[in-house]
């Protein structure tokens, strides 16, 4: 019964395959993007907050092997689709999935102090425009479980010293993202505009923070996701392949 829920995805040139339900929250190009950024050593730890299905955990547990995942969901059935994709891939030995509440997770839980955290948390207040009626979109959209505040006040406390944040966030939303951050000892220091399409505003932003650094924040060219064809860019079709670099 539970398969009948599925929709297979090849990824990486098929070398992933990822199960995420029908209906409810799905991911989308804004995890592939984010999936890009971090570029962990072997023996590093990385934790992964709102993972839903487990894409980005996956993709980065593929390109990086010698990296360590923790994925953490406080979804019920999201969990059991990311549990399935680790093992359908065969990365049980790499990557633990959490079903809990982030706010929950403490260091002694991932491994100690970790050398990464990446999150594609929700981008809207709970108060503000229509809240989907879906439970699992509501929940992964609006930060009615979590918000901001509290996402980098977690982050604060799993992160060494020196560890890295990085996460995909609404451009229209960027001096709040900046501020909890530095507010919370993550100091912004790499930050990418993301524009659906060349002349357009920019939609989202792509941020790299890292713990107790000093300010000195650097903004690269912007990213452009679609051609004037309607295709994805060679740069976003880059971030498509097994090793993006």
């Amino acid at each position: 019964m539970f398969n009948k829920k599925l929709k297979i995805n090849a990824f990486l040139k098929k070398s992933l395959t990822v199960n995420q339900p029908e209906k409810g929250y799905r991911y989308a190009i804004d995890a592939v993007l984010l999936a890009s950024r971090p570029r962990p050593k072997p023996g590093d730890t990385l934790i992964d907050l709102g993972t839903g299905c487990g894409i980005i955990a996956l993709i980065v547990a593929h390109r990086y092997p010698g990296t360590r995942i923790h994925a953490v969901d406080i979804q019920p059935e999201l969990v059991r689709f990311a549990r399935q994709n680790v093992l359908s891939n065969g990365m049980s030995d790499r990557i633990t999935v959490h079903e809990m509440d982030m706010r929950q997770l403490t260091p002694s839980m991932v491994d100690g102090p970790t050398d990464w955290i990446i999150s594609n948390p929700p981008y809207h207040r709970a108060n503000s425009g229509r809240i989907n009626p879906n439970g699992q979109k509501a929940l992964a959209r609006h930060e009615i479980n979590i918000d901001l505040c509290q996402l980098t006040k977690v982050s604060r406390r799993l992160l060494r010293t020196g560890g890295r944040f990085c996460t995909i966030y609404p451009a229209e939303r960027i001096a709040d993202l900046i501020y909890s951050l530095h507010d919370a000892g993550i100091e912004p220091k790499w930050l990418q505009i993301v524009h659906s399409r060349s002349g357009t505003e920019g939609k989202f932003v792509l941020l790299e923070a890292i713990k107790g650094s000093r300010p000195g924040l650097r903004v690269a060219a912007p990213l452009t996701i679609y051609a004037a064809d309607g295709a994805y860019t060679a740069e976003v079709q880059k971030m498509m392949l097994p090793d993006p670099n």
